[in-house]
């Protein structure tokens, strides 16, 4: 007997050792794929006036560490506001003046007011990749391995790691924070340490984190109104309505006194509050950018809405389709709270906000494809695929940066690790197999054409209109598949109450 326990321990202690070795591997391999993404060239390189994000995030440096903080989003001789002026929360520019503080040591002229617009040296790009590098591995790394270990418990650690390592390859954020140039590691890191917590029941943690979140980029609005339905079903099923008002009213003064926090310097003059807000929704800019792949984007192909409606009338079409599609997730959340129901929740109600909302980017589908990441092992072929579609969508972005010939290597090596880990073709129906494999395949062959083919000079967009397009009608389709998810999920927690 003896023995027995001794060699259950020695097995015990030869997986640990191994599954800290496929651990070390994992962030070493993920570590080296965004070092060797960075080498490539980033957003607007070499390209005056306004160059693009790169310089963007440096002038937010430059803007921050040399003005006082009332004047960070105001308009003056010293900060043109057309010249990419600050449009992110207080914690993005409290981010941008600590790695301003940081460049001002290494090389004052890296952030010189006015005189630094458009630098580019090698060492400062070295030095700017560094930042968002130090950033990934510090909050988003982290925040990925806990979710796997704390979510998919029933699996071995081996498992877990792997499924971290899926993850963690997903070349969308990489090749747009470590290549296109931005910091979406931290504010998609931050939403996974709130999802962390509200999963485990760490509601207050959650909401702080998720706030933070927040506060460091105003699109995790995407995520918001499930975290607000989850903690407020979870809430409604305290024993008594007492405990139910007190659990809301906890979280409520959570989550205003973590904004208050954060916007303390700014709160300091009711006009001062007023202009921050003011940057941060900018409804002039349009009704999207660029050739981005959601409705109002495809149908302008057809209909030019902006040439048939005013600003304000797009702007309430949009919200009230974007609110009426956002429903039938949330009001099941409520009323069924569990922690599938909230990340399908997640899913449905970013992908409602990329797909009908005011003012989209086409990065913006990154808030969709985080919690689309976190099923994986749930629904391996369908959150690749999605995944890999949501990728592709890029494309006209990512060609624009020079970012072509990194992407199809990250491509190619997250379907690798994907299938070779998780998905296994063997088990997959072969209807989804068989519309996964052609949907894969028409990519390939659109892609393929848009660069041997010369489009037409009447339309020069037209292979960026219809991978937009492509792109589009996938995520309509994604979007009925998740909620018919979210049903089920629902519907099987009626069947469990009736049973009880």
């Amino acid at each position: 007997m003896a023995d027995k326990k001794t060699k259950n321990r020695d097995e015990i202690l030869i997986n640990e050792k191994d599954s800290r070795f496929f651990l070390f591997v994992v962030i070493l391999l993920s570590v080296f794929v965004r070092c060797c993404v960075s080498l490539n060239p980033y957003s607007g390189a070499g390209k005056a006036p306004m160059f693009g994000d790169y310089e963007a995030q440096r002038h937010w440096m430059e803007i921050t560490v040399n003005l006082p903080v009332e004047e960070w989003y105001v308009n003056s001789s010293l900060n043109d506001l057309q010249y990419w002026g600050l449009d992110y929360p207080p914690l993005t520019a409290y981010h941008s003046w600590l790695c301003g503080y940081l460049a001002n040591i290494i090389n004052p002229a890296w952030v010189n007011l006015n005189t630094s617009r458009g630098f580019e040296s090698p060492e400062h790009k070295l030095f700017m990749r560094y930042t968002v590098l130090v950033a990934d591995v510090l909050i988003y790394f982290p925040a990925i391995y806990v979710f796997c270990t704390s979510f998919y418990k029933k699996g071995s650690k081996i498992s877990q790691i792997s499924v971290s390592l899926v993850l963690l390859l997903y070349p969308g954020l990489i090749l747009i924070d470590h290549g296109h140039f931005q910091y979406n590691c931290i504010s998609l890191g931050l939403a996974l340490w709130g999802i962390i917590c509200v999963i485990n029941d760490r509601d207050i943690l959650g909401s702080i984190m998720f706030s933070l979140a927040l506060n460091y980029k105003q699109m995790e609005l995407y995520h918001a109104l499930p975290f607000f339905s989850f903690l407020l079903g979870k809430a409604l099923r305290k024993k008594s309505w007492v405990d139910a008002i007190f659990k809301v009213f906890c979280l409520g003064i959570t989550v205003i006194g973590t904004f208050v926090l954060c916007w303390l310097p700014f709160l300091r003059s009711f006009s001062l509050a007023v202009q921050v807000l003011h940057r941060l929704f900018p409804f002039a800019r349009g009704l999207y950018e660029d050739k981005v792949a959601n409705i109002w984007c495809s149908i302008s192909v057809f209909v030019k809405l902006k040439n048939i409606f005013s600003r304000s009338t797009l702007l309430a079409i949009c919200g009230g389709s974007t609110l009426i599609c956002l429903l039938p997730s949330n009001v099941m959340l409520t009323l069924r709270p569990s922690r599938k129901s909230f990340l399908l929740s997640l899913v449905n109600s970013s992908l409602v906000f990329f797909l009908f909302s005011f003012q989209v980017h086409e990065k913006s589908i990154l808030l969709v494809t985080l919690p689309t990441s976190l099923l994986v092992p749930l629904r391996p072929v369908e959150t690749t695929w999605f995944l890999s579609v949501a990728s592709f969508s890029m494309i006209p972005l990512l060609e624009k940066d020079g970012l072509l010939v990194t992407y199809i290597p990250c491509m190619l090596l997250f379907l690798l690790v994907a299938f070779t880990l998780h998905v296994d073709f063997k088990r997959t129906p072969t209807t989804i197999k068989l519309l996964f494999l052609v949907s894969m395949s028409c990519s390939v062959v659109l892609h393929i054409l848009s660069h041997i083919i010369k489009p037409p000079g009447k339309y020069p967009d037209i292979f960026p209109l219809m991978i937009s397009m492509y792109s589009c009608g996938h995520f309509l389709l994604f979007l009925i598949y998740f909620h018919v998810l979210q049903y089920h999920e629902y519907s099987a927690g009626d069947k469990t109450k009736k049973q009880s």
